[in-house]
This record gives structure tokens, sequence and C-alpha cells, in this order.
């Protein structure tokens, strides 16, 4: 791939699939009846996902199946790896050798091996014996050999570093800090193999029960025509204006987002379309191959479906989905809109053209705009009233009303997009380039929108399981799959029925084969990083890994913060987005929350994880491997590492937000009303405007230095009032500890006190400090002392602490401090809430300064007579 990228020639539409499918289906397809084996083994492994997460699963398939489903859904995984993916750049292509047939039909039956010999394992107590731990040996072998055909080499590298550390870890070789006594072979492989701590876990589970659903989702709405609709629609609104092409990039690729996983199958999907416009209006080969890899990778971060980790989070952070695609909104709404700015601001510094000969006013496209997507968020929201009467007026029949009501619905729909041509994919490269006028096109493809709403419908307002959510969106794609060409035909009045059916059911066939081939490197995937996870919680490395970054960063949180977004970077150039979020969050996640804590400042653990997601995602875009630049390179035929480079830059926006979310946690939607939730979106929505403008050096003209710090300043003023508002009034007034219960008396109903505990480290003995967040309730300051569940004794002036109950508030928080130690538990400083202006008075003079450097500007303008 990286010469290919290095002749600087864009590659063919057959040289670009194939880009596609060696990266995330395999590049092996073998014709005759052994493609026929492998087409039917992936539809049977989709078809028992979709039947898996199927409300009727248990009365059909055997309980121990669906209690070993992690098992299967491996076993899928590794054969379908060995037949798509060759060995090597020389392996065949077009048939299988034998070897692979052996070793994927091995890895199938090993994958099994505690499904099939479930009763024995039982009977050891769930451990590994002298027979087993050779079978799971090769297990792990064969998956690493497959995630190296998969994923690439780094992944097998890094799990097997991983492993040998668990079997070597005591050696002379091993550094002091991170030795440890070292496992034996049937001690590892019970836990790497045969138990769910290993290849077997959470991560495994997440795939099995959510992500497959979801990328079967995808490949399916791809099948009907979803994404050509999404990227016409984009074309017909923004396509004349200045920098048209790269804006339709953009929101085609947000569109597009929400039916691919993968950053590389978006890249080439809207690319080959977008990339030939944006060249033409006067974007270099290199910048509108890093547009379309910026928009493609943000992606995995638009809700509400988001990248594999994303559902990952749910199982890692125990909250909902739901609470997930929240938190997540609001950065990358406001990350997407920044990435428009950017490419205004690339076409306005370059004076580029438009393209075509429409003129329509850019208020009321973006009214337009707007309006789409509130209307369509109203429509995901207002559905439940409806829905709701209806429930009620039918009582047990309401299944059948309502899936009657939304094949009507679907039906009128289809009836309007037959009354339009159907739409084909356009030639960027035509001399006269013809842009769609949407309200010629819209009516061709608002059934598309019917699997989303309702999955929306089930995730946000019945808040059912993802898996469950994504099996209904499933099955209304099942079936518009088979029924919108013969309607279209009926419709229209044509008489080829049968031949339209026909190729519906192959669209249908070929949409399961798409999703079960998109799954191989993600089940891969979470099975390898499984091993990872298992060493940690095996050798307790995630400890010692955990103190070795706080010392290397001096226990400053920002510093760690960096380290950790490096480590994240340095490992994305191996693994895959999913990949690179397990390993970083199961070693980092909880040492950035303890060392917030030590530091004052309480982080959300779902801060954590998307501050980790987020920077996983940047490694699909970083040079030198960065593969989603690679893929727009080979489509522009610009250069592969400065497309790289540029991307970077373009993406700066999303390596600052989750640094500014970690310290504000207002943009994840924490703790806000609807009212500083709406403010919270306009603030924030200014500040990334700002920002972009301040780091383009382009505002309304080019900017002067001053400037573009005094914007960067800005926009930090903007997304992080509270610091400078606590630089001004201080949040909390230091109280003597004695004075501790009398402060609490005093405190407000609903305000909150920080408690700073100090006292020794349960495991090494060091003192040690972290931060409680004690809520004020109702009654006095001894009633409120009882309700904490804080044991305190005053003793010469210094408050100590005895072991709060178990089921207390704070006893997971103080488990880690030895009480029985030497050195007593207590409390260090207390703080009480103190009279502060609201942090929202700081947007006052930040925005007047905004409107200061717009009047300076505007006046060069006028007197230079420089093009805004």
């Amino acid at each position: 791939m990286a010469n290919t990228a290095s002749e600087n020639r864009a590659l063919s539409e057959e040289e670009l699939q194939d880009l596609v499918a060696s990266s995330d289906a395999g590049a092996r397809d073998p014709a005759g009846g052994v493609g026929t084996l492998l087409a039917v083994v992936a539809v049977v492994w989709s078809l028992f996902q979709v039947l898996l997460a199927s409300p009727l699963a248990n009365y059909i398939l055997p309980g121990d199946v669906i209690n070993n489903s992690r098992q299967v859904h491996l076993a899928f995984a590794v054969f379908l790896a060995f037949m798509a993916y060759p060995a090597f750049k020389s392996s065949p292509r077009h048939y299988i050798p034998i070897a692979d047939w052996l070793i994927g039909l091995a890895g199938a039956f090993i994958a099994m091996y505690g499904f099939i010999f479930y009763q024995k394992i039982v009977d050891a107590g769930g451990l590994a014996d002298d027979v087993d731990k050779w079978f799971a040996l090769a297990g792990l072998l064969i998956l690493f050999e497959g995630a190296r055909r998969a994923l690439g080499p780094a992944m097998a590298i890094i799990a097997t570093i991983f492993l040998a550390y668990v079997f070597f870890g005591s050696s002379d070789i091993v550094p002091d800090v991170i030795r440890w006594k070292g496992a034996s072979l049937k001690k590892a492989m019970s836990h790497m193999w045969i138990t769910s701590e290993g290849v077997f876990g959470i991560a495994l589970g997440v795939s099995t029960k959510f992500v497959f659903l979801f990328v079967l989702f995808g490949a399916l709405l791809d099948k009907a025509g979803a994404g050509n609709y999404f990227i016409k629609m984009a074309f017909g609104a923004l396509g004349h204006l200045k920098g048209g092409p790269a804006k339709a990039a953009v929101v085609g690729s947000a569109a597009t987002g929400l039916i691919s996983g993968s950053s590389i199958a978006n890249v080439v999907t809207t690319g080959t379309f977008t990339i030939p416009l944006m060249k033409r209006v006067g974007f270099s080969a290199e910048k509108a191959g890093a547009v379309e890899v910026a928009s493609s990778v943000n992606g995995q971060i638009m809700p509400p479906v988001m990248g594999a980790a994303a559902f990952l989070m749910v199982e890692y952070v125990g909250i909902s989905y739901v609470e997930v695609i929240t938190h997540a909104f609001l950065p990358a709404t406001i990350s997407y809109i920044a990435l428009v700015y950017i490419v205004h601001l690339e076409a306005v510094k370059n004076n580029m053209p438009t393209l075509g000969n429409r003129v329509v006013s850019m208020g009321k496209t973006i009214g337009g705009m707007m309006a789409f997507f509130v209307g369509f968020a109203l429509l995901c929201y207002g559905v439940q009233y409806p829905v709701g009467w209806i429930a009620a007026a039918a009582g047990d029949a309401s299944a059948v009303v309502l899936s009657v009501l939304i094949f009507v619905a679907y039906a009128v729909l289809l009836w309007l997009a037959a009354s339009v041509p159907d739409l084909e994919p356009d030639d960027p490269n035509a001399e006269e380039v013809e842009l769609p006028v949407v309200g010629d096109i819209y009516k061709s493809g608002l059934y598309f929108l019917l699997p989303i709403i309702v999955l929306v419908y089930f995730l946000m307002i019945e808040q059912k399981s993802p898996g469950l959510s994504a099996f209904w969106a499933t099955m209304l794609l099942f079936v518009i799959l088979l029924t919108q060409r013969p309607l279209k035909a009926i419709f229209r009045g044509e008489s080829d029925m049968a031949n339209a059916f026909t190729q519906g059911v192959a669209d249908l066939i070929q949409g399961l084969i798409d999703g079960a081939r998109n799954m191989i490197g993600i089940g891969l995937a979470t099975a390898t990083a499984g091993v990872i996870v298992g060493t940690v919680t095996l050798t307790g490395v995630g400890q010692v890994m955990a103190d070795l970054v706080e010392f290397l960063s001096g226990g400053n949180l920002i510093g760690m913060l960096v380290m950790v977004g490096l480590l994240s970077l340095i490992l994305g150039m191996g693994l895959p987005t999913t990949a690179n979020y397990i390993v970083v969050s199961s070693l980092m996640a909880g040492v950035v929350v303890e060392l917030g804590a030590q530091s004052g400042l309480i982080v959300p653990l779902i801060a954590v994880h998307l501050f980790v997601f987020y920077f996983g995602i940047m490694a699909d875009v970083t040079p030198p491997v960065g593969l989603a630049s690679f893929a727009a390179a080979a489509v522009s035929g610009g250069d592969a590492i400065k497309t790289g480079f540029v991307a970077f830059f373009y993406s700066l926006r999303t390596v600052a937000l989750p640094f500014v979310f970690i310290f504000n946690t207002d943009l994840l939607l924490i703790d806000v009303t609807v009212t500083q939730g709406i403010l919270v979106f306009i603030t924030a929505s200014i500040a990334i405007l700002v920002f972009t403008a301040g780091t383009m050096g382009w505002f309304l003209t080019k900017s002067r230095v001053y400037e573009s710090v005094a914007l960067i300043l800005i926009a930090f003023a903007l997304f992080r009032p509270d610091f400078v508002m606590n630089r001004i009034q201080p949040p909390f007034a230091q109280i003597e500890p004695a004075n501790f219960t009398t402060a609490l008396g005093d405190a407000s109903e609903g305000s909150e006190m920080r408690l700073v505990v100090s006292g020794p480290d349960f495991d090494t003995g060091e003192i040690k400090e972290t931060t409680l967040v004690l809520p004020v309730g109702a009654g006095s300051g001894d009633d409120r002392l009882t309700a904490s569940g804080l044991l305190l004794l005053e003793e010469d002036g210094v408050v100590k602490m005895d072991e709060p109950a178990f089921s207390s508030p704070f006893a997971d928080t103080l488990q880690s401090f030895d009480f029985y130690g030497d050195n007593p538990v207590q409390i260090a400083s207390v703080k009480a809430p103190s009279d502060q202006m609201p942090k929202e008075m700081v947007f006052i003079p930040a925005l007047i300064l905004l409107l200061l450097v717009a009047f300076v500007q505007r006046a060069r303008i006028t007197r230079e007579g420089v093009p805004a």
C-alpha cells in the first residue's frame, strides 16, 4: 500500500476496491464451489448473530450455545480469517492452500474447545489440565497468526510480548520495576483460554453481543443504497458553495459514518467521488485527501452508531449505551462543525471557484440543513407519543399494529421514491459536473431513514440493549432489501417482478456476506486484545505501569494525559482502533481517575474512556502508518505521508477536545440541565470555530500572529470559563479538619464539600492522598456525617479515619488505604464551597475581545482592500 501511494498515482476503481477488501474484508476471493462454501459460512455466521440477538434466541437456540456464544463467534472469525486473508503478499489470491484449510479448521475447533469439552472443564473446577493447556497454546498461536494476517504484524507482536511477559516475568532481562514471579504454562493457558479473563473476556463478549449487529446493520444499509443517497444529498445541499465539494465530503462522510465503522471503507466510499471534485475546485491532492480522511475518521465518534469501542465502554464504564452516546454527542457535533469551517477557510484563503452555476445563499443552505437535522431529531423523539397511544389502545396486539404501520409508512415512502428515477453514482471526472438538486432527489431515499429511526427509538426512547435495538433495525432492513425492487417495479407499472425479487434476495445475501467479512478483523482484534487484558489481570502489571506513568509525569495530570495520548498514537500505528482502546483504557483509565482525585479534580470515568477513544481514532490519521491517509492518497494520487500530516493538522480539534472535556465535563453533558446544555452547545460551537480560525491563521482575513494568539485564548476562555473564574474567585474555602463537622452543618443543602484524605497505601505502605466529594444532604452536621458513612475520631487536632462500613458510599474509594498500619488515615484538608459568580460571566469579556478582533480585521480589509 505504501508503494502504491508513493507512486503519486490515483488508483482505479478496481484497485481501490481491492485496497478496501485487503484492509477490511480479506484480499482473497476464490471462485467456484470454494467461493460458494465461504459465502455460505459468512451468511450462516450473520444469521446466527441475528438469531442470537433476537427475542426468540432462548426459544430457538440451545442454552449451551447461548452461554458459549463467544466461542462460536471466534470460531467463525478464525476460520474465515484463514480463508479470506492470504499469509503473504505473494500467497495465492484465487484459491486456498491446503495449509490454510487445516489451520482454519483447527482454529475453529480450538475456539469451540470450551463448548465441546464444557463438562470436562467444569469437572476440573474451570481450570486447564495437562491436555487443555496444549490445545490452548495452539489456539493462541493460531489466533495470533490470524490477527497478523487480518490486522498486520503489530497486533500479534504486542500480544506476543505480553504473553512472553506472563511466562518470563521473573527473568533478569525484565526491568526490576515490572518483574514478577512468572506463571506456569497450565496457569497461563487456563487464564487466557479456559476462563473468561483472557481471550473470551469482556471485549469478545461485546463484539459478539453488540458490535456484529451494528456492523451488519451498516453493511445492509449500504447495500440498500443509503450511502450513495447520503452523498448525493450532501452534494445537492453544499456542492454549489465555495469549497462546496469539501463541505459535502464532510457532511457526506458524517452520514456515511452512520453505516460504516471502517475509516478506510468510508474514505474510499465517499472519497472516490469527493476527492476529484475537491481537486477540480483548487484543493491540492494532499489537502483533498486530508479533508476526506479527517471527516471519515470522525465518523467513528458520531452517534448514534459509533465505532466498536463505544460498545466496549458500556461494559468497561458500567453505563448504558444511551448514556455513552449522550456524552459523546456534543464533542462529535462541534468537531464536524469545525471541520466544515476549516474547509470553508481553505476555500476563502485560496479564493476557490464554485461548482455549477446555481446560486443559493449561504444562510438559506445552513438554515435548510439545520431544519433537516432538528426535524429529524424531533421526529425520532416525537414518535414515542403515537407509539404510546397505539400501545395503550391495542394492548397485546400493539406489536402487530405497529409493524403494519411501519410497513405502510415504508410503502408510502417507497411510492414517493418510485416517482423519481433511481440514483446512479456520478462520474466526478466528467467534463461537466451536474450537481443534484435536493428538491428533485430527496424523495428517492427517504425510506432509508426508517431503519435509523427504529434504531434510535429502541436505543433512546425504549432504552433497549444495543443488540436488541440493532436487531429490530436490521429486521426492517431485511424487509427493505427484499421488497424495495419488486415494490418499485409495481409502483412504476413494470412487469419484471420475479427478476426484481431475485435481485433483492441477492442484495440481502451480499449484505450478509459483507457484514460477516467486515467483522473478521474486529472479532480477531477483540480476542487478541483479550490476551493483553488477561496479562494485566494475571500479573498486576497495570498497577506497576500506573505507578511508572505517575512517576514519569511527576504527578501532573496534564502530563499524564499527554503520555496517555502519545501511548494511544504510538500503539495506534499498528493496532486497529478497537484494540488500541482496549489496551490503553485497561492500562491507564483507572490511573487517570486516581491521579485526578489526588490532584483534587474529580474526573468521570467516561471522560477518560472517551479521551482514549479520541486518540485511538487519531491513529488512523497520523503518519507514518495512518491507514486512512494511505487510502485517501491512493484515491487522490497525492503523497501519503504529506496527506497524513495535513489531515493531522485538520484534526487538531480532535486532539484538543479530549483535554477540554476532561477538565470541563459540561461538554459531555454531565449533570447539566436542558437550559445549561443549550448554552454549552452554543458557546462550545463558537469556541471550536474561534479555535479553528486561530489555528488556521484566518478569521475575516489573514490573521496577524497576535490575532491568532488572541483567538486561541478566547477559545480557551469559552471552553474553560471555570479555569478563569477560579483564578478570580476560588470556588472553595479551606477549613481546618477539626472544624469539619461544624462546616458540614453550616453548608447549604445540595452543595458539595471536598475532603482530602491522606494515609498509607495498602500495598506499598507509602503515604498517598485522594479527594472525596461529599454531597450535602438534609439534617444537622452529625446527621450528614452519619449518612456519609465516614467514621472520624479527633486526637490532638488530627482527624483520624476508621475503615468505612462495607456498604457505605466511600467504601470502594477508600479500600486502597491501610487503616491498620502504624500511620493513621486522616483528613488532610477540608474544602467548603464559597460564594462565586457564575462561571458563565467569563463569556462576556471573551466575546467582547472576539468582537474587537473582528473589528480590527474588518477595518484592515476596508483600509487595504484585502478580500474577506
